[in-house]
């Protein structure tokens, strides 16, 4: 392919059982340009990444040239002196750590030192952050940052393995507005650099801002690679799902007078202050704001995570204490986190063990054993109703797109039999397709009764499903809207003024 290009895919394919991942994908990434790869979820986007670090080998015929050099397969060590490095969008880092223990012990610990030399890992640590054009405090425990300076940390470290090409997994899925722009100024200068960029994102506004050149995945088979100039975003999109896809506002249209839930006065000192709310059954209420509104903190207090300090909370217009998550449950009531990976999930554990988890004691026969044909039973009607792909119950949840993920999260929910729905950004890092289709079960759940509090940064999702809109500022509601008032510009208003 020449010269330009830092890296070549050639007859990439990987099967899984009977299912086919990647099916003889190919496309070239140049060097010193930013490269969006896009598909919904299940694409295989995911299964590519893991192919290029050497985590999976692919099927025989691959041949994966990077700079010149062509292999039939990678491993991690042959991946990482190959130049290629990877940030995920759980950032994979250690919170317990200083930033500079994460940025630079893998690469001290590498060299095989019997002693950590700490001066070289400092000096290396403050290079690569100089190469970005950062500053961060190189002794701040990691945990202790915000998410914006945690993705910066994992770029830096990525920076430490001399990386030629750097791959970003869906890199914006936690940051504010202003993060973005900024994180984007940082992905351009590195360009500029001479490193190549992988952007995985499902923000079609993002890729458009950043990349030069678009690969779009569907269903494991290469559609095609665009320049950006020669593409548009609906294009893309029917790219991704072969067919046209929008948001339509589906909202619930018979919502109920039973008030299932009341917060009257609920505050959390540096939190959340003087929320009041009514959820009727039925209902979709979203919740939306800036980042760190306190929407989620807002609702954590209500689940039982966090106790409020002042307030009161109303269940089935009974004043009532959840102390806990286990009094939430046995209440009726189940949260779907935003942080479906180290929140939701048992990574490790299959799709049909994530799925009963929460309902153990229910599958319990007198003798204290799990009755197995019934969790069976119970895995494969929730895989079918939501439509888990591949839909495998033994597959480790950990192996699936996030889309897929997020559907096994709610599906545990879901087994619960809940009467109110918790559910914080539904479709964070999910495709558009994908989108649309829990989008349509969020209300199908509310027809049926569920009553639901959505917290959502994507005005149009909020337009195309809530029933009423709470805008939160700085931990207070300033404003609510009917779902038939409320238009993107004014949410945003309200939500920055």
């Amino acid at each position: 392919m020449g010269e330009e290009y830092l890296l070549t895919l050639e007859h990439i394919s990987k099967t899984f059982s009977s299912v086919k991942a990647l099916d003889n994908v190919g496309f070239s990434v140049k060097k010193g340009v930013i490269h969006a790869l896009m598909g919904e979820n299940g694409a295989g986007k995911s299964t590519l990444i893991k192919i290029l670090t050497g985590v999976y080998t692919p099927d025989p015929g691959a041949k994966i040239t990077i700079d010149g050099k062509t292999f039939s397969s990678m491993n991690p060590m042959l991946s990482v002196r190959s130049g290629i490095a990877v940030t995920y969008q759980d950032f994979s880092l250690f919170p317990n750590l200083t930033v500079v223990e994460n940025i630079a012990i893998s690469r001290e610990l590498e060299r095989g030192a019997k002693v950590v030399d700490w001066k070289v890992m400092r000096r290396e640590a403050k290079a690569a952050m100089d190469r970005m054009g950062i500053s961060i405090d190189m002794d701040a425990q990691l945990g202790t940052l915000s998410a914006a300076k945690q993705q910066l940390v994992a770029i830096t470290r990525a920076l430490v393995y001399q990386a030629k090409l750097l791959i970003l997994d869906e890199p914006t899925s936690t940051l504010s507005t202003k993060e973005v722009e900024n994180l984007i100024k940082i992905i351009r200068k590195l360009r500029d650099d001479g490193i190549s960029i992988l952007f995985i994102s499902h923000k079609l506004d993002e890729v458009f801002a950043v990349a030069e050149q678009i690969t779009v995945l569907r269903d494991g088979t290469f559609i095609g690679t665009y320049d950006i100039g020669q593409i548009t975003q609906n294009d893309v999109i029917e790219h991704m799902v072969g067919r046209k896809v929008q948001y339509i506002r589906n909202a619930p249209k018979d919502t109920s007078d039973e008030v299932v839930l009341e917060v009257k006065g609920l505050s959390k000192k540096g939190n959340f202050a003087d929320i009041s709310f009514q959820l009727h059954k039925g209902e979709i209420l979203a919740l939306t704001g800036l980042v760190g509104a306190g929407r989620t903190e807002l609702c954590e207090a209500i689940y039982g995570i966090t106790r409020p300090d002042e307030g009161q909370v109303l269940y089935e217009g009974k004043p009532t204490t959840i102390a806990n998550t286990l009094e939430a449950t046995r209440l009726g009531i189940a949260l779907v986190p935003e942080d479906r990976r180290t929140q939701g999930l048992v990574i490790q554990k299959s799709v049909r063990d994530n799925i009963t988890i929460s309902v153990l004691e229910k599958l319990k026969n007198r003798f204290g054993l799990i009755r197995g044909k019934q969790e069976n039973r119970l895995a494969d009607v929730y895989i079918e109703q939501l439509k888990i792909r591949p839909a495998i119950a033994s597959n480790a949840a950990g192996n699936l797109s996030g889309g897929n993920q997020q559907r096994v999260v709610i599906a545990r929910c879901l087994a619960l039999h809940p009467k109110v729905l918790i559910i914080d950004e539904p479709t964070n890092g999910i495709d558009i397709g994908a989108k649309q289709e829990i989008h349509d079960l969020l209300t199908q759940l509310a027809e049926q009764g569920m009553a639901i509090i959505m917290i959502s940064s994507e005005l149009p999702e909020v337009l195309a499903v809530a029933n009423r809109v709470l805008v939160m500022r700085r931990g207070r509601i300033v404003w609510e809207f009917s779902g038939e008032e409320a238009t993107q510009s004014a949410i945003m208003h309200k939500a920055i003024l």
